[in-house]
């Protein structure tokens, strides 16, 4: 993640407009509504940054633990997402980036951290660094507010001093996998997430996260995050899972097996990789995104940093599909364009079609072969259990939408 230097947020309205509370309670699950945030910067290398991400996960991850002090925020990816959380008694609303593949939860990089009577400070320090951005600062206890109708009391915090990378937010709600948080508190084997403590307080049935995005140029830009499982309003079939991967060093992150096929033809034999929302991209090992782009006819475009094939070329581009746990989930071949909508906001040329595969940097069987970033979760609604160690994935409205 990098400074905005050039930040220009475009903030869409998400909430229901059935439903007047961001936050619905249902059989042990909630439901929070998010905002998207497009970061246009003008010349940006997406593919380079989001390779930069998955270098360093795959780094830290060799090392034998999941993150901690080297964990890995979303403020790299062109679209974000955040959630007005809540903190203190009464709460002050803060503006958080909603983060998978990190698990502290963090305040103060723009509205400054305002104590009540139910702020604690455990005098611990907590530090973490996000690639190219950071935060440090003093840890607190504080209770931290979803919505009237989900309260957590007792939440670990982090009060930030000195930021890097985030501008025009407050900071993080990391809801990525307990272990994330290893190192970042002195003397503190893990800190307990946010999903941690709703789910050991009683107040969701299962230690599980669902995430629907949409496409960034879909006409409906609702999101929502369900703590405690899924919303079966936002999918068109049943939700279908696969055990995590013990393949290192996906297996620190939320890693799963898969294999990609182009058409017919297997470009990538079933591997470990990761499901992550800071990623933008779909990253695939070089060796099979060379296949891919012969495949293709691409070439690269070096100022995005993205494939980028004609008009006559995307006429015949065929299915990508990914076979997870057996089944297989198709990436259309408008949704394996970058929407033309955002083109400028890369520094790409209007009227260009580029490609959302790129290179992750290495060669298959680093034990971190993938990444299905933004680019496919916007195509596949996505579950994230802990308490069953899965991942699950289903269909929705937008699976084969056409508005890129």
């Amino acid at each position: 993640m990098f400074p905005f230097t050039a930040l220009l947020s475009i903030l869409f309205v998400v909430l229901s407009s059935a439903n007047a509370s961001p936050l619905r309670p249902d059989t042990g699950r909630a439901t929070l509504s998010f905002a998207a945030r497009v970061n246009a910067r003008g010349a940006i290398n997406v593919a380079a940054a989001d390779r930069a991400r998955a270098q360093a996960m795959k780094q830290a991850g060799s090392m034998g633990k999941r993150a901690g002090v080297s964990s890995f925020g979303i403020n790299n990816a062109v679209v974000t997402y955040t959630a007005q959380v809540g903190v203190g008694s009464p709460p002050t609303a803060y503006t958080l980036l909603i983060d998978t593949g990190s698990s502290n939860t963090w305040i103060g990089a723009k509205t400054p951290y305002n104590p009540t009577a139910t702020s604690v400070d455990t005098g611990d320090t907590v530090s973490v660094s996000y690639g190219s951005g950071s935060f440090s600062g003093e840890e607190y206890t504080d209770t931290v507010t979803l919505s009237t109708d989900l309260v957590i009391i007792n939440q670990s915090i982090g009060v930030a001093s000195v930021t890097n990378g985030f501008d025009g937010v407050d900071g993080i709600l990391g809801v990525g996998p307990t272990d994330l948080t290893v190192g970042s508190v002195p003397n503190v084997e893990v800190v307990p997430t946010v999903t941690d403590n709703l789910y050991s307080r009683g107040l969701i049935g299962t230690e599980a996260l669902g995430i629907y995005f949409v496409p960034t140029a879909a006409s409906d830009t609702a999101g929502e995050l369900t703590f405690g499982g899924h919303d079966s309003s936002k999918i068109t079939s049943q939700v279908t899972y696969v055990p995590l991967t013990t393949t290192s060093p996906a297996s620190y992150y939320w890693g799963i097996d898969q294999s990609i096929s182009y058409g017919r033809s297997t470009i990538l034999s079933e591997t470990a990789g990761i499901v992550d929302t800071g990623t933008t991209l779909v990253l695939i090992a070089s060796d099979a995104f060379s296949t891919y782009q012969t495949a293709t006819g691409a070439v690269m475009d070096d100022t995005t940093g993205l494939l980028k094939i004609t008009s006559s070329q995307y006429a015949k581009l065929q299915n990508l599909t990914f076979e997870i746990g057996g089944k297989a989930y198709d990436l259309t071949p408008n949704a394996q364009i970058w929407p033309r909508s955002l083109n400028t906001v890369i520094g790409g040329s209007s009227d260009s079609i580029y490609l959302i595969v790129s290179d992750i940097g290495s060669s298959s069987g680093s034990g971190l072969d993938f990444i299905n970033g933004y680019a496919f979760l916007q195509r596949y609604y996505s579950v994230f259990d802990t308490t069953n160690n899965q991942v699950g994935f289903a269909t929705t409205l937008h699976t084969d939408d056409t508005s890129n």
